[in-house]
């Protein structure tokens, strides 16, 4: 792996860049015609930064556009990519466009009186302009770039993406290093099960939405702290427990993790 201007280079023409800001990761596929962007980045300002990182590294116009999931960090630098073809999941356009509004009117409110509070009014929703169910081939330039729904986990609509010839997967936020997977509007039971189904094999290289380059061992390790969420709820759910009631000692993740987490199960496996 080699470093380019701050970009990581994990295959040829395959590269990662990680933020500061929200300990973000981006990806970037360089092809003969034209580069594709993984995640946009919290916001057009960000955004615009973005692609002058880009230019640190190809002059390739940026053509094609993949959101990982709807989430404002990942997508709401999108209509910065003015002629760029954006594509997602069916589920991601329509949270963008149901919730997105929703969700820049919470950033507002958490952001207000910081330095970064007046981007967030010139912010412009821009939905995905392709969607597809469970996956797509994208032709950049030479080469093929995939992105794969394998079923819910941190979102209803989370795709995984990978480019031909290079052992690296791009798993946007089903994976998360150096903190705690964020459930908000997650799917703990039916997490680790799409985990399992990704195609990361000893070598892979797993770039996860926000952190460090993930081993295989690493996503294992991760995928088992699922199954512990997944078995705890499941248990104590048909028992009858309250979730607030649920012992949590030797949980992976901290308690109010654990807690949003073991809500967003109970709420997956429905009323008693």
């Amino acid at each position: 792996m080699s470093r380019v201007s701050e970009w990581d280079e994990l295959a040829p023409g395959v590269l990662r860049r990680r933020y500061e800001s929200l300990d973000l990761n981006i990806g970037l596929v360089i092809g003969e015609d034209g580069a594709l962007v993984i995640d946009t980045r919290a916001s057009h300002i960000q955004a615009r930064q973005l692609i002058d990182d880009v230019r640190l590294v190809t002059d390739a116009p940026i053509r094609w556009v993949v959101d990982t999931h709807w989430h404002w960090d990942h997508t709401f630098g999108n209509a910065v990519f003015g002629d760029a073809t954006i594509y997602g999941h069916t589920e991601c356009r329509q949270a963008l466009a149901a919730r997105g509004e929703a969700a820049k009117d919470e950033l507002l409110r958490s952001w207000q009186g910081s330095d970064s509070s007046p981007e967030v009014d010139e912010i412009e929703i821009r939905p995905p302009d392709v969607v597809f169910d469970t996956d797509i081939a994208i032709q950049v330039g030479g080469r093929t770039v995939t992105a794969t729904f394998h079923g819910l986990g941190h979102t209803e609509g989370d795709v995984v993406v990978m480019a031909s010839n290079a052992p690296v997967i791009f798993a946007g936020d089903l994976l998360e290093e150096n903190a705690p997977p964020w459930f908000g509007d997650g799917y703990p039971i039916a997490w680790p099960k799409t985990v399992a189904r990704l195609p990361i094999e000893a070598g892979t290289i797993t770039v996860p939405g926000h952190g460090s380059i993930m081993t295989a061992e690493r996503v294992a390790t991760q995928r088992e702290e699922l199954m512990w969420i997944a078995a705890m709820a499941s248990s104590a759910h048909a028992s009858g427990t309250p979730v607030e009631a649920i012992d949590i000692r030797g949980a992976p993740y901290p308690e109010q993790t654990m807690r949003e987490a073991l809500n967003r199960a109970y709420l997956e496996l429905g009323a008693k």
